[in-house]
């Protein structure tokens, strides 16, 4: 299957020049998308669709997980999450669903951030695969990727795994990391770990489960002829819920040891690690209580920097490593600024009308 890999190069300078490459990669594109996006038009880098929540989070850790300073039994802390979809601004649109998670009452600063995603494997696999979907996606009324499904098939597997069609609720989605972090705690073993959140409930079914049409042509995500759901009725649902009851996520985590000559295909997020070798075990609960207000949820802002000693990226070497995803999202921190920025020089941006312009990637 067709991939953007490359082996690291074995001489010092060849490892150097990765490195330097990396970084301007990294920093240009940071720049790039803050002053496309974060300036011009006010948006996220995506997932610009969503609605913000807050509420607490409790730790209940499974006691065979190593213990980390962090990581306090019984410790409550205030927690924010931000609901959304990415690209697109209609909820019936088959697309990826997203929960964020910000462990602080603050608008970024925060001791603990991570951005989850519907299924366990995404599109792309490192930096240089990102760029290539960016530069392949040809985006049209709702119609994206075709040319970079084609030759990249793994991605369409992982459009296939990731996306949800009209799932009756956010609450009952699960969400993943998909990259591994770091996992180095009190006893200083090199470990890595993977996050996910689930429905408290364990009863429940996930929604939104992509079917036959959408399996054969994920690159199709318009919503269906005769859709009757109005663009905003996830969003609408969630804020309804949360009016008459607490939502709960069981966070977890995944984790596994370190080994010498690693095989470089664990930190590859298109990969599932296996569950019956590297179970999933609870973290903590998430209790959200109460909608944030549009401009609120606009200004939140989660990224990978905001880790504790121990837990926080993988350190890459080249934008084929698989851990350069993680790298270059953290080089993007200037592209929130620049939305914050923004903001106060020329408004919020507006919020999502009910039912115009459907299969789109704008309000405008």
């Amino acid at each position: 299957m067709k991939t953007i890999i490359r082996k690291p190069k074995k001489s010092t300078i060849g490892r150097l020049i990765d490195r330097i490459e990396l970084f301007f990669v990294a920093h240009l594109f940071g720049m790039a998308i803050a002053i496309t996006m974060g300036l011009m038009t006010r948006e996220r880098m995506s997932h610009n669709n969503g609605i913000a929540a807050k509420g607490t989070f409790t730790f209940d850790i499974d006691p065979t997980i190593p213990t980390h300073p962090f990581l306090q039994q019984g410790k409550v802390l205030p927690c924010q999450v931000r609901h959304a979809m990415a690209t697109f601004y209609d909820d019936a649109m088959a697309t990826i669903r997203s929960l964020s998670i910000k462990l602080s009452d603050q608008s970024f600063q925060s001791p603990f951030d991570m951005n989850l995603n519907t299924g366990s494997i995404t599109l792309f696999w490192n930096a240089a695969s990102f760029l290539k979907l960016a530069k392949m996606r040809r985006q049209k009324w709702g119609i994206e990727y075709q040319d970079y499904y084609k030759k990249y098939p793994i991605g369409k597997a992982g459009a296939i795994e990731t996306l949800r069609r009209n799932p009756t609720s956010f609450s009952n989605l699960t969400y993943y990391s998909k990259t591994p972090f770091n996992f180095i705690g009190d006893d200083g073993v090199q470990r890595y770990a993977k996050y996910r959140a689930i429905p408290f409930d364990l009863s429940v079914k996930e929604s939104g489960i992509i079917e036959e049409r959408d399996r054969l042509e994920p690159e199709n995500q318009r919503i269906i002829p005769g859709e009757t759901r109005n663009r905003n009725y996830l969003k609408n649902e969630l804020a309804d819920r949360l009016k008459n009851q607490p939502v709960k996520y069981w966070y977890q985590i995944q984790i596994r040891d370190a080994q010498e000559n690693e095989d470089q295909s664990i930190f590859n997020c298109c990969i599932d690690w296996d569950e019956n070798e590297f179970p999933w075990r609870n973290l903590g609960v998430i209790t959200l209580n109460e909608v944030l207000d549009w401009d609120s949820s606009n200004k939140l802002g989660f990224g990978v920097v905001n880790m504790p000693k121990g837990l926080g990226c993988i350190p890459a070497e080249s934008i084929y490593d698989y851990n350069s995803l993680n790298y270059m999202r953290a080089k993007t921190e200037i592209a929130r600024k620049a939305r914050l920025l923004a903001y106060k020089l020329f408004g919020m941006p507006k919020e999502i009308p009910e039912n115009e312009n459907r299969n789109s990637s704008t309000i405008e």
